[in-house]
């Protein structure tokens, strides 16, 4: 990914949902946005969309899911081609991330929350949106990239 990128979107790609992030390279910070639907007729490519036009990515990053022993598994497939669709639909630079121990990462974030009173049991969907915002916080500490599609 160019080094030039400054602000990216991030997306943790789920069956069912999409967390999705906003991560400033001069700030080195990230934030959770929200949760696109993930069904039968796949991903909400009309909301991703306007989450683009809204904060103006130079770069998307898409979380990839590998075992321990960093083995592909049925989902990495599935991340992978989400980040191909989103380099095709909107001729960005896409670049994949190890994910491994961000779901535990955002559980252990959203119960920091819960606890601090920022949010609610009822808030629980956002924890895809959570597990974006560390994807793009690792690859904002990381500067660089662990996989391109």
């Amino acid at each position: 990914m160019s080094a030039a990128a400054t602000v990216v979107l991030g997306f943790d790609y789920g069956a069912r949902r999409i967390g999705v992030a906003v991560g400033n390279r001069v700030t080195a910070s990230a934030r959770a946005l929200e949760v696109v639907g993930n069904g039968a007729n796949g991903p909400d490519f009309a909301r991703i969309a306007a989450l683009l036009r809204e904060w103006r990515p130079d770069a998307l990053l898409v979380g990839l899911p590998l075992t321990l022993d960093s083995g592909e598994q049925a989902n990495s497939r599935n991340a992978r081609a989400f980040a191909e669709a989103l380099r095709e639909r909107h001729a960005l630079p896409v670049d994949l991330v190890d994910e491994r121990l961000t779901s535990h990462a955002a559980s252990e974030r959203f119960a920091e929350r819960r606890a601090g009173g920022t949010a609610r049991r009822k808030h629980v969907a956002a924890l895809d949106a959570i597990a974006a915002e560390v994807i793009v916080e690792q690859w904002l500490r990381e500067s660089s990239f662990c996989a391109r599609p």
